[in-house]
């Protein structure tokens, strides 16, 4: 999604701005003087400027405006950089555009006419409405509204939950979000909850001292602190033991934690982003999730709607999946989007990238898509399972690809349905 800067020391200006831009699917960040613009345009990928060209009270000379056009093209040559001017800097307007400048705009400014520039400046790849420049891919309204949204979100440093199906693009929008955010150039730290078994799950957040359990041979660092100043991004977090919970509440209250078998207090600045596909109010409700916990994490819920509800997604996915060098037949094309993609996006992916092995020519048609579990034959979720170990004759990692789970996610559901493996596919 394109992202704008705009710049203007009067409050008013920037909300009415933002307002606009943001109702016509931009992304837009605010500055009220020239050193937060110069801040800006350094830690974000800023695509267009739009700038006044007075910031100071009583000054109307332009000159102001100038020093910021200079500073924000050494910064990024090439930046598109919109005028907003009065009469009285007119001339100082026009000279800009003679050095570079997109154009110019007189106060009061036209609406029509601002957006036609904004949209003839944006990047060219989103004027084909499928690539941001985080490498998200999306076309449909739902996914412009959600990276709209989390653009938003990133800048403001909170805690941020992020809920949507397996496979649908979590780890990606928490990458989004963190590569946006005032931490961009600090780690961003990704632990899978769900990898982890519980008993070493409290090790690998906040460390461990040695002996502090078996096979606690050195002392360890935690993610906690391998994320110092930067981003924790927590996935699969309904995973977390009560232990585990309580600690973790700590932390987010206090910044302050104890490495396993240590009485020594450790004090970070982290940022929490984390994701899950279960249920926490439910779960909350059953006692299995703390409700304090709950809120600390989800300061904003951003949710992430299934491939089967953004539909006009598919295609462009599946397009950057198989790359140039193959091209899809419009047999395959409708039979893509017919398909449920119960895995998501992960799903698909993988989907993809077995056409391209059983593709003849460069052109991979509907054929080329083997393996796919059609809607008909999905009654639930066990039936689901059972029908991609038999495909996989067993083989879980491969059944988990299929499905678009974890292997652990899929180890807990295969026993949540009591399905004997062995027999399954003996």
């Amino acid at each position: 999604m394109t992202q704008v800067l705009v710049v203007d020391d009067n409050p008013d200006i920037l909300d009415a701005l933002d307002l606009l831009l943001s109702l016509h699917g931009y992304a837009v960040k605010t500055a009220i003087n020239p050193k937060e613009a110069v801040l800006a345009v350094s830690r974000y990928t800023i695509d267009i400027v739009i700038q006044d060209m007075n910031f100071d009270q009583g000054i109307t000379s332009g000159n102001e405006g100038k020093s910021l056009f200079t500073q924000l093209r050494s910064l990024k040559p090439g930046l598109p950089i919109i005028l907003i001017t009065a009469w009285t800097q007119l001339e100082t307007a026009i000279e800009l555009v003679k050095s570079g400048a997109t154009d110019y705009l007189q106060k009061p400014w036209d609406d029509i006419k601002l957006l036609e520039l904004v949209e003839q400046h944006k990047p060219k790849a989103e004027q084909k409405g499928s690539l941001n420049s985080q490498g998200l891919i999306y076309k449909s309204a739902e996914m412009q509204v959600l990276i709209a949204d989390a653009n938003k979100v990133a800048s403001a440093d909170i805690n941020v939950l992020i809920t949507g199906a397996n496979g649908s693009g979590k780890e990606k929008l928490a990458d989004h979000i963190h590569q946006q955010s005032l931490r961009h150039s600090a780690p961003f730290i990704k632990v899978n909850m769900g990898a982890l078994p519980h008993e070493l799950m409290e090790a690998e957040l906040f460390g461990a001292e040695k002996g502090a359990f078996t096979g606690a041979n050195q002392a360890r660092e935690g993610r906690f602190e391998a994320a110092h100043e930067g981003t924790l991004f927590l996935d699969e977090i309904g995973n977390l033991s009560l232990a585990g919970q309580m600690k973790l509440l700590r932390v987010l209250q206090t910044g302050e934690f104890e490495r396993l078998g240590s009485n020594q207090t450790i004090k970070v600045d982290v940022r929490v982003l984390s994701a899950t596909n279960s249920n926490l109010t439910q779960a909350v409700k059953q006692g299995t999730f703390r409700e304090d916990l709950y809120y600390r994490l989800n300061v904003i819920e951003l949710h992430l709607p299934s491939l089967s509800a953004r539909k006009t997604d598919i295609i462009p996915l599946a397009k950057h999946f198989i790359g140039n060098k193959y091209s899809l037949s419009d047999e395959a094309k409708q039979f893509l989007i017919a398909n449920t993609w119960q895995g998501n996006v992960r799903e698909l992916e993988n989907a993809c990238k077995r056409a391209m092995v059983f593709a003849v020519g460069e052109t991979i048609t509907q054929h080329d898509f083997k393996g796919l579990i059609k809607e008909s034959k999905i009654c639930n979720e066990k039936q689901q399972i059972e029908e991609a170990l038999v495909q996989h004759e067993g083989v879980i990692k491969h059944a988990a690809d299929e499905l678009g789970y974890s292997r652990q996610a899929l180890y807990r559901r295969i026993d949540k349905h009591k399905i004997d493996v062995k027999s399954l596919c003996s």
